[in-house]
């Protein structure tokens, strides 16, 4: 069995980002974790987990530091949402590629290497991630690791966007189109098998590296698409999803 057929077999796993403590978000997040403040009637880390499970992810991995407790009390096992949830606990939050190396047991459940999913718990979209399967397989098939990044079209907080995507899919440090990473993309764990545990990392030096390495594919998303990073984000969210859709 080749590695991209057994993945094809496998449970579907993600993880979500959601150990911040959330600084422009307080006081709000003074005494609730952020993934947890609700916008059109429930939790944000809820939007992300219904879409996932929609897409058929069956494992899910959440990491958690500030008020890490109450995320766990309230998603419980993940049996109401049809998946598993399982926890990743830092003491301090390690950063996106730390927190990979710290759950990275929970991300290769046959100890085998794997590609997964990730998504920020505090980003809002309706992006189908059933989308990104015949990527994920693609990836896992590769001889070297890589990631594939779901970019989104330049918000006002940050125009000048992150990479280049090329019109043969794949990203670049410099060039034109650019466009902001959506916070949502496919991962080798082939990356982070070296990484020590419990120790900050930043993912930033992994996209560079794959980018310039040609390792690293993209593609534009142009739907429903915030990221939530104030309370008066998250009260525009709100009003947003509670508005009447009009058919």
């Amino acid at each position: 069995m080749t590695r991209a057929t057994a993945r094809d077999t496998a449970e579907r796993t993600a993880m979500i980002f959601a150990a911040g403590r959330g600084e422009r978000m307080r006081p709000l997040t003074d005494t609730c974790p952020k993934p947890l403040l609700e916008a059109g009637g429930k939790p944000l880390i809820v939007w992300q987990i219904e879409r996932l499970a929609a897409a058929g992810y069956t494992r899910i991995v959440i990491n958690h530091a500030w008020l890490g407790a109450r995320i766990e009390a309230a998603l419980g096992n993940g049996a109401r949402f049809g998946v598993q949830l399982l926890y990743s606990a830092e003491t301090d939050a390690l950063e996106t590629a730390g927190g990979i190396a710290q759950a990275l047991t929970l991300l290769e459940p046959t100890g085998e290497p794997a590609v997964f999913l990730a998504v920020s718990g505090d980003v809002h979209s309706d992006y189908d991630f059933g989308m990104l399967n015949a990527r994920a397989e693609a990836l896992a098939a590769q001889p070297e690791p890589g990631m594939h990044l779901v970019m989104v079209p330049n918000p006002p907080f940050h125009p000048v966007g992150d990479f280049a995507l090329g019109a043969d899919g794949l990203l670049a440090l410099d060039g034109a189109p650019r466009y902001t990473f959506g916070n949502i993309g496919l991962y080798d764990t082939r990356m982070f098998r070296a990484l020590p545990r419990g120790e900050k990392r930043a993912l930033t030096p992994y996209y560079r590296e794959a980018i310039a390495a040609r390792r690293a594919s993209g593609e534009l998303f142009e739907g429903l698409w915030e990221n939530v990073g104030t309370p008066a984000q998250l009260a525009a969210l709100d009003t947003a999803l509670r508005a009447p859709q009009r058919g």
